[in-house]
């Protein structure tokens, strides 16, 4: 079967399915605090601008914004960021941070890739973004509103491969990784949509760097659903043996590597 055989969004439903992930606006409210340190971290940020290159005239939107990895750095060099998503801990997080840097041209909105956009107020924007944000059921569906929602350029990052996981803490545990489905579903269903899009790649080696092993525990725990007694023993012995010190804090002695694929296209005239 080749390609332009295979029914995309169904594929994804199915390698979806097959790494469940917990995406609930509660989950992402806990997660807040230490997602929006770990994301000021890593260079992420500044491998997505230098390849998206925004420009001053610009107005953006970004779709699943979180506490403003890239809304934050946006608003600084663009007109205006429209800033969507459904947790309400990261939108308030994204407001603190425009507070802090007199940041006034960022607009927060409460919602989801589900949720009508028109009745949100979201209009059309020279470019439309979304970060490591296309977790949603229905693929076909966010890339439709995504591009209708962008007069100029759309850009997508999603992961490669393995992603934010660390096979490292699967294998300590005893557990399989399941991926779910990476950027290539995204490009093949765009082929599909005859919408012709290029990618580049985003590296980051991120040290991940602890108070204790408690604390290393419980930061890994995201991406461990259900982890019952006997795999938190594993995970606690393998911590105990592979974590070492870092100045004040306790790391593993390798980076972990993630990779994203940064797909974009020009829209048509």
């Amino acid at each position: 079967m080749s390609g332009h055989e295979i029914d995309w969004v169904a594929a994804w439903g199915r390698a979806k399915a097959e790494r469940p992930r917990r995406k609930d606006a509660a989950f992402w409210n806990d997660r807040a605090p230490s997602f929006s340190r770990h994301a000021s971290e890593s260079d992420y940020q500044k491998q997505f601008l230098d390849l998206m290159q925004p420009q001053p005239s610009w107005s953006v939107l970004d779709v699943g914004c979180g506490s403003g990895t890239l809304a934050v750095p946006l608003a600084g060099r663009i007109r205006s960021v429209t800033a969507l998503d459904f947790s309400p801990g990261m939108l308030a997080l994204l407001q603190e941070r425009c507070r802090k840097e007199e940041l006034a041209n960022v607009t927060p909105i409460l919602g989801s890739w589900e949720d009508d956009w028109q009745d949100l107020g979201i209009g059309s924007f020279d470019v439309a973004i979304s970060s490591r944000s296309i977790v949603v059921d229905d693929l076909r569906a966010a890339l439709v509103k995504l591009d209708r929602a962008a007069k100029r350029r759309v850009y997508i990052s999603a992961m490669v491969g393995d992603g934010p996981n660390d096979r490292r803490i699967f294998n300590a545990v005893g557990r399989e990784l399941r991926r779910g489905p990476d950027y290539i579903y995204v490009y093949n269903l765009l082929h599909q949509m005859e919408i012709y899009a290029e990618v580049s790649f985003i590296t980051c080696s991120e040290w991940l760097n602890y108070r204790d092993r408690d604390a290393a525990l419980e930061g890994m725990r995201w991406m461990l659903d259900d982890l019952d007694a006997k795999e938190e023993t594993r995970l606690r012995d393998y911590l105990a043996a592979e974590l070492v010190p870092h100045g004040a804090h306790w790391r593993l002695p390798a980076p972990k590597v993630v990779r994203w694929a940064v797909i974009n296209w020009k829209k048509e005239a």
